[in-house]
């Protein structure tokens, strides 16, 4: 890890293990490289550490024991990224960042987390005005979705009421949301929803009146504080990231989920795996270099036996046919040492006997060029005459969609799209429509656009090349009314996609 502050106890120590990943995976998200999100992890953790070391000096200085509200180590971290990503632009290295987050850092959006106390976003405060065991307790849970055995077990919490004991900091959490937004300067009319915007967040069952739908949907402060009062529905752990930590908040909180699902979340491990820096593609195994090793001893092996072959004679062909023996356990073997070499495209479409060179040659390439192969025996006359193996090649789609609602809650809902291609990507465009009238409203991982009920999803810069069988994700908050059925008529790139059952 490079030029990061040399831990000066055990405690920095811990939180260069613990943290280091998910500070990465924001870093990478906020620049255009990996070597770009190195530099920027690095310089963030720097100042992190440092602003930690001051804040408790400072508790120190104070004599009263009692430490300092303030932000948990995970999320303070992360708004040091987004310090530096702002310095970075200032200083002229603004290239190294990512396009979309160099026009937020010029917004009023970004303004707010460096403004006024009482005009920066409701979870920030209220998640900074907990106790720090509280907000650790909540951020872990919610945000890094860690299960909560992990949860308990990194806080020294009981795991038999660690559950118990998050839903009493869920609701903790609720009350300074709502004490922060009664302290919120605001117009008369925003005050007059405030009671009504309490109420309704309470009751799972309570219905949001139309006007207030419509001022929340003018109104950003009080969206985001409907968002942060409503306990139920699955909308919490968005509304703390985007709150928290601002740009990029939902696609963090997606890759953390699925680090998390993966069991790779918590202490320093490869970045490209942990931190979902190489998403979009399925994880496959790996072959080690002693087996490229083995492999290659035994190909050369086998060539030297066949080049000092006698032929002609019975005892050659029992040396042959002994020689077939010994090596037909191999997948990569070759069943006579004198096979022709036009012999390969014909038994690949279907002529050949059972067995097969077929086989042994689809076994002895990696899995990548499978592809490739179809596509020759397809073009060759033989591949036109070949049976119903053929046919269903050709009749495959060339991709498949899995379309997931993650969460969702009265007026609103969270999905996840996976789209898996058999063809290599340059880059995408997944097109869908909606049934029943629902609204887009923020995306990760992807940009979009939405005409009426149809929507059409464009990939990010670092995630638009896709390889030949590899899989892209993105996900998107939505807005429902009445019914919230799965999209449909699925398109990548203008051609149709299958739907995933």
């Amino acid at each position: 890890m490079p030029d990061l502050p040399t831990p000066q106890n055990a405690a920095e120590a811990a939180l260069l293990s613990e943290c280091w990943d998910a500070v990465l995976s924001y870093a990478d998200l906020c620049t255009s490289g990996s070597a770009s999100a190195t530099r920027l992890a690095t310089e963030a953790f720097t100042h992190g550490i440092d602003e930690l070391r001051a804040a408790t000096a400072a508790s120190k200085s104070t004599g009263t024991g009692r430490r300092a509200l303030r932000l948990p180590r995970i999320p303070l971290l992360l708004a040091s990224v987004r310090t530096v990503a702002a310095a970075w632009e200032t200083s002229g290295l603004g290239h190294r960042l990512d396009p979309d987050l160099r026009l937020w850092l010029h917004s009023d959006k970004a303004a707010r987390y460096v403004g006024p106390p009482l005009h920066r976003p409701l979870a920030l405060r209220g998640l900074r005005d907990m106790q720090e065991p509280d907000a650790v307790l909540l951020w872990l849970a919610e945000v890094e979705s860690l299960p909560m055995s992990a949860v308990a077990r990194r806080l020294g919490l009981d795991p038999a009421a660690a559950s118990s004991e998050l839903a009493q900091v869920r609701a903790l959490f609720r009350d300074r949301c709502h004490r922060n937004h009664l302290d919120t300067p605001m117009d008369a009319h925003c005050r007059s929803y405030a009671r009504l915007l309490d109420a309704v967040t309470r009751s799972p069952s309570a219905e949001t009146p139309e006007d207030l739908s419509r001022h929340m949907a003018r109104c950003v402060e009080c969206a985001e504080a409907a968002a942060c009062l409503r306990l139920h529905g699955g909308g919490l752990p968005a509304a703390l990231s985007s709150g928290v930590i601002g740009w990029g908040g939902l696609a963090y909180l997606e890759r953390r989920r699925r680090a998390a699902e993966a069991g790779m979340s918590g202490g320093r491990t490869d970045a490209a795996v942990d931190t979902g820096l190489n998403e979009g593609r399925p994880v496959r195994p790996r072959i080690g270099r002693t087996g490229i090793l083995v492999t290659a001893v035994l190909v050369s092996a086998l060539a030297l036996t066949v080049s000092l072959m006698p032929f002609g004679g019975s005892k050659g062909d029992d040396a042959s046919a002994a020689q077939g023996e010994s090596t037909d356990g191999r997948s990569v073997a070759d069943p006579g040492p004198t096979f022709p070499s036009g012999s390969k495209t014909k038994s690949g479409t279907g002529t050949g006997t059972a067995g097969s060179p077929a086989v042994a040659d689809s076994t002895s390439r990696p899995a990548g060029n499978s592809d490739q192969e179809a596509q020759g025996e397809s073009s060759s006359p033989a591949g036109k005459q070949g049976g119903a193996k053929g046919s269903t090649k050709s009749a495959a789609p060339d991709c498949r969609v899995k379309y997931e609602i993650v969460s969702e809650w009265p007026d609103g809902f969270q999905a996840t799209v996976t789209v898996t291609s058999t063809k290599a990507l340059a880059t995408w465009s997944l097109g869908w429509t909606f049934k029943d009238g629902q609204r887009v409203g923020q995306m990760w991982d992807g940009t979009f656009t939405q005409d009426d009920s149809h929507v059409t999803a464009t990939a990010a810069d670092y995630n638009k090349t896709v390889a030949a069988n590899g899989t892209f994700t993105f996900g998107f908050l939505g807005s429902w009314t009445g019914s919230n059925s799965a999209a449909r008529n699925f398109t990548l790139n203008k051609a149709s996609c299958q739907a995933a059952g």
